[in-house]
């Protein structure tokens, strides 16, 4: 190693910092490491209480068309990799059977059925007109929302006389059921209206209400690593939820519709209120095939849905129901807003729609209909608005929209789709636990088939396992310029020095507290090495470097590290945190604290990317830059390097065997949802070929997934697994890490 010129050795004294050191008094080092902001806790804004559905969600509009397209991808991604349907279902037979036809004058109501995956029943009323008008007709999805019975609702007589009291209905038998009297009027417009069932609701059974819409303590007889029910950690690490099972079904229900020979399949469209408003964007926002959509009272800034059945895991971070409505744009999009949390849609929200509208060029294509003077309803004076949206974007030919007239109120009786001809298909946890199996293996399925053979498949599989992890993760290498160093303390310790500070990370208004060991003749090689200790596991009890470090110190090797959210300096009592926060929400449902915030596995992930983006981009330029992680951080250092790729030169780490999916705590400090879905850590490893890996803790095979991750990317060597007894760990990593071999990168593809 030779020795550095003075003026190179000034600047590499400050390594990785941003500033030179003025002045700053050292600290006293402890056995857990230096103490570098003298018992006060880091300035990071994620100490601050959790984000959660009452929240405040707005939306910004692009500066330009391409920045929309970016943002919309994006966006359009978390939804569909939240709902659990990236990739799609396999979109199995749907077995559709009609039956019931009731003729009432003007339109029909006949009865439906159809599996949305084998087994799993739509259900659902089906409203045809019946003049002799030739041509297909407009298709219309009316999902129900929350109103007691959905399908089956009956606002009562004396209730209904109120609504007409006040000016919110006209006539009797449409104030009790203003479902129906919407379906019956788009039908006698000349629309074919599907009016299907929430999950839970009416005649979708199979999961109860109670699971599906009040779900308040998890079920230990629904979570194991290979059975699972809704809502549980295994659930959450697959993806699979309510709301994502309601947005497959509401998929499905367009596919049903368009098995109708009577049905345009240019000229679709979807309306819902409430809970029926959320399906209703959903829906919207994932499939190109509708042509206009009006999700009535449930798109606003303010909260964002209260149901189990509307929030999902990765769901909401970084974005809000106004960001899933606009990814509509530009094909026409209505909604109405009322005296409830959408009432200040008209000041918050619906400018910022108009204004992208306004940036594509169809500013006419977006409408509000603020009806503030009634509480939350889908009422006559909303319904006829939405009339109104309807004929003009659907080509319905009405120079006026034909008002509503009385309708005949059909009871639950009337109007259940099953009976002795057609038995209601068993439900209960039994089922609940197939269905989700048949989920999981549907989806394990494709995403095999997409096991690279070749530079081309391993480019398909980026596309697909890449794209997602990169929205399960939730953040990739953040900008240089977004990072701040500040020096706190150096200590001269003979061959190296000990210097410590803190990195600002603005992206997410972290502060991070930081520990570097600098040997004095730097052989441009930095090591980040994470431990569950923090920054700390870098010293033993008497403040020297740990077995292993010192041998990289010794050969000139720079090691740093770092105290990730809630380790170190975070803790204010010393003690590592068992179980995280969640929002104060009595039900024990992931989504309403990691569909609006990260986990703290992901908000780790994060700090590992921003301390790998600023040593990466330091001016001092290492050469290498590898991390080790042999703790409970190496999954956390797997998914950051599966987002950092080239940026990490080396990755070492020891996994004990885990896999996310096996985590059984949804509060688990390693809780990550969608964590096990993408073929789990291989996957990520995967992803991230051919980054040279030194992995132990697998045995001594390598993955199959893996080895053909890596035989794809043209370097199979670049990844060694390894069985070792644990004294000989530290020496064949060190000696691994150092070795100076020519790192193959991924060919042009």
């Amino acid at each position: 190693m030779h020795q550095l010129p003075s003026s190179r050795f000034l600047v590499l004294t400050c390594l990785l910092s941003s500033c030179i050191l003025m002045g700053i008094p050292t600290s006293t080092v402890l056995a857990e490491g230096p103490s570098l902001l003298k018992g006060e806790l880091p300035q990071d804004s994620r100490l601050e209480p959790l984000q959660d559905l009452n929240g405040y969600f707005p939306m910004e509009v692009p500066a330009s068309r391409s920045a929309w397209a970016r943002r919309a991808e994006n966006v359009r991604r978390r939804v569909l990799v939240s709902q659990g349907i990236w990739p799609m279902p396999t979109r199995t037979p749907l077995a559709a059977v009609v039956h019931g036809r009731q003729d009432h004058g003007g339109y029909s109501i006949e009865k439906v059925s159809f599996e949305a995956m084998p087994g799993f029943f739509i259900t659902g009323s089906l409203y045809r007109p019946t003049d002799n008008r030739p041509g297909k007709r407009p298709g219309i999805l009316c999902p129900h929302g929350h109103w007691s019975n959905g399908r089956f609702y009956d606002n009562g007589e004396e209730s209904a006389k109120g609504q007409i009291a006040e000016g919110a209905e006209k006539f009797l038998q449409s104030a009790r059921s203003p479902l129906q009297a919407r379906c019956i009027h788009l039908a006698r417009m000349g629309c074919v209206v599907f009016h299907y069932d929430m999950i839970g609701y009416a005649d979708s059974t199979q999961i109860s209400f109670e699971i599906a819409h009040r779900f308040a303590t998890q079920r230990p007889g629904m979570n194991s690593a290979t059975e699972w029910g809704l809502f549980s950690p295994q659930a959450e690490s697959h993806l699979q939820s309510v709301m994502g099972l309601q947005t497959w079904s509401s998929i499905r229900a367009v596919d049903f519709l368009l098995t109708l020979k009577d049905v345009d399949p240019d000229r679709l469209a979807v309306t819902g209120a409430s809970g029926g408003g959320t399906q209703t964007f959903m829906l919207a926002a994932v499939d190109p095939r509708l042509k206009v959509a009006m999700p009535a009272v449930m798109v606003s800034t303010a909260m964002q849905g209260g149901c189990t059945c509307e929030n999902a895991t990765c769901l909401r971070i970084g974005a809000g129901n106004v960001d899933f409505a606009a990814l509509f744009a530009p094909r026409p999009l209505g909604l109405t807003a009322a005296d409830d949390w959408t009432r200040e849609m008209e000041t918050k929200g619906f400018p910022e729609l108009l204004g992208l509208y306004q940036l594509v060029g169809r500013e006419e294509d977006v409408m509000l209909a603020a009806n503030v003077q009634f509480q939350h309803n889908y009422n006559l004076v909303s319904r006829v608005a939405m009339y109104g949206w309807m004929n003009k974007h659907l080509g319905l030919g009405y120079d006026e929209v034909p008002a509503e007239t009385e309708i005949k109120f059909q009871d639950a009786k009337s109007l259940t789709v099953w009976n002795d001809d057609h038995p209601r298909p068993a439900g209960g946890d039994k089922f609940e636990k197939g269905l989700l199996e048949y989920w999981h293996n549907d989806t394990q399925q494709q995403l095999d088939d997409l096991v690279p053979r070749g530079r081309k498949s391993l480019a398909r599989y980026r596309d697909v396992v890449g794209a997602a992890i990169d929205t399960v993760v939730g953040a990739g290498l953040p900008r240089p310029a977004a990072i701040e160093y500040q020096q706190l303390d150096k200590v001269d310790k003979g061959d190296y020095l000990q210097i410590g500070g803190v990195l600002n990370i603005d992206t997410y208004g972290g502060q991070l507290p930081v520990l570097f060991l600098y040997p004095k003749e730097w052989n441009q090689q930095t090591v980040i090495w994470l431990s569950e200790q923090g920054k700390g596991g870098l010293l033993d009890d008497q403040g020297s470097p740990r077995e292993g470090i010192q041998a990289l110190l010794a050969r000139g090797t720079t090691v740093m590290g770092v105290d990730l959210l809630f380790q170190g300096e975070f803790l204010a009592d010393g003690k590592p945190i068992k179980r995280t926060r969640r929002v104060a929400n009595t039900r024990q449902a992931a989504a309403y604290s990691f569909g609006y915030n990260p986990t703290l596995a992901a908000h780790r992930i994060h700090d590992i990317l921003s301390v790998i983006s600023y040593v990466r981009n330091h001016e001092t330029n290492p050469e290498k830059v590898s991390l080790v992680a042999l703790d409970a951080t190496a999954p956390l250092a797997i998914a950051a390097r599966a987002q950092a790729r080239d940026a990490v030169d080396q990755l070492a780490v020891q996994t004990s065997g885990f896999r996310f999916g096996t985590v059984d705590d949804i509060h688990s400090p390693l809780f990550l949802p969608g964590g096990a879905k993408y073929h789990d850590l291989p996957g990520m490893l995967a992803v991230a070929a051919p980054g040279p890996t030194w992995i132990e803790g697998e045995g001594s095979e390598l993955d199959p997934l893996v080895a053909a991750a890596y035989r794809a990317a043209g370097n199979r060597d670049a990844i060694l697994a390894i069985a070792l007894p644990a004294k000989n760990r530290l020496h064949s990593l060190t000696n691994w890490l150092l070795e100076d071999y020519p790192f193959v990168r991924s060919p042009a593809e």
